[in-house]
């Protein structure tokens, strides 16, 4: 690896590990549907821009239903539960409950015959990643409602189905441009919503620049910084950093918001990453024609035909198991 790849997947692991900080200090002093708007009306401004002057813009009328449903799954559902979330959860149990994403990306492929064959590798993963994911709730969540773990878990489902989109209906798609887009229509859509929830006071300096970094830093870099990680690293290693980030998120979580972290936080989280691995690694066998992984959609978009990663990064991403890629479903936080 090359010291501007280290760099690159430091950078990457700590990006989409504070997230949740910031969003726990923000909806302190704002409602979810402005930190929403406020995230994504930022970002869209930024990376506009820079996707038409890549020529990124140009989407075929095809990608319109799909980039629509993309959005909807992948940001606009998804942030506004997390942010309503978090006015109850703590940011180190929230980061260490959407570690589950890929877990629950297995769960999809498997029922929805995005892959022919399941070993008895894969159930044991699903397994111990449940077990993981009740030690973590069943151990540490005292006096909360459903409503917020219930709300954390459509997060996992709507990041584990939001690349499944991607790459069956997106996959020929400039990533720039299908992201760029799909944070302007979602601010579009959260527009009115929050003109009549503005916040009843200014917020203060922290909550300020939880919104800056979380729409400049978390949403907009994050994503030119994430593309060319897979360029310099390929699409396989890049997606590690999705098994670091909740434990960034939990360390951020308790250092500087003083949350506790518990045995049951531990020990579920280890599970629930030993069955993440379990569930989502390769296995030979036939698989769907057809299917293209989020991985070779992200590796495509990149525009390189070769990788130091090796093999290529267009080719590296198409060979890889599907269900793996839904570990790279939290392009966000």
């Amino acid at each position: 690896m090359t010291r501007r790849g280290v760099l690159l997947f430091a950078a990457m692991c700590v990006i989409w590990g504070i997230p949740y900080l910031l969003i726990r200090v923000a909806v302190r002093e704002l409602t979810p549907v402005t930190l929403v708007f406020a995230r994504t009306a930022i970002a869209a401004l930024l990376l506009l821009p820079v996707a038409a002057l890549r020529g990124e813009l140009r989407l075929a009328r095809r990608h319109w239903v799909p980039l629509l449903a993309f959005t909807a799954i992948e940001i606009t559902l998804p942030w506004l539960l997390l942010a309503h979330a978090e006015t109850r959860l703590t940011s180190s149990l929230t980061g260490l409950l959407i570690a589950a994403v890929p877990l629950v990306g297995a769960v999809v492929t498997t029922f929805t015959g995005e892959r022919e064959r399941h070993g008895a590798r894969r159930w044991t993963g699903l397994l111990v990643g449940i077990v993981g994911v009740a030690a973590i709730v069943g151990l540490d969540v005292h006096g909360l409602g459903a409503l917020p773990l219930l709300e954390v878990g459509v997060v996992a489902v709507s990041y584990a189905i939001g690349p499944i989109v991607l790459a069956r209906w997106l996959h020929d798609a400039p990533s720039l441009g299908v992201v760029a887009v799909s944070l302007a229509i979602a601010a579009v859509g959260y527009a009115p919503f929050a003109a009549f929830s503005p916040p009843s006071r200014l917020p203060g300096w922290k909550v300020d620049t939880s919104v800056v970094t979380l729409a400049v830093v978390c949403t907009a870099l994050a994503f030119v910084l994430f593309f060319q990680l897979i360029a310099e690293m390929g699409p396989v290693r890049a997606t590690v950093i999705t098994y670091v980030n909740p434990a960034v998120a939990a360390v951020l979580g308790v250092t500087v918001l003083n949350e506790r972290f518990t045995a049951g936080m531990a020990i579920g989280f280890a599970l629930v990453l030993a069955g993440s691995v379990l569930a989502t690694r390769s296995t030979p066998g036939p698989r769907r024609r057809g299917y293209r992984s989020p991985r070779a959609t992200l590796a495509d978009a990149a525009g390189r035909d070769t990788g130091p990663a090796g093999g290529g990064l267009r080719g590296a991403g198409s060979s890889q198991d599907p269900d793996a890629a839904a570990a790279a479903a939290d392009l966000r936080g």
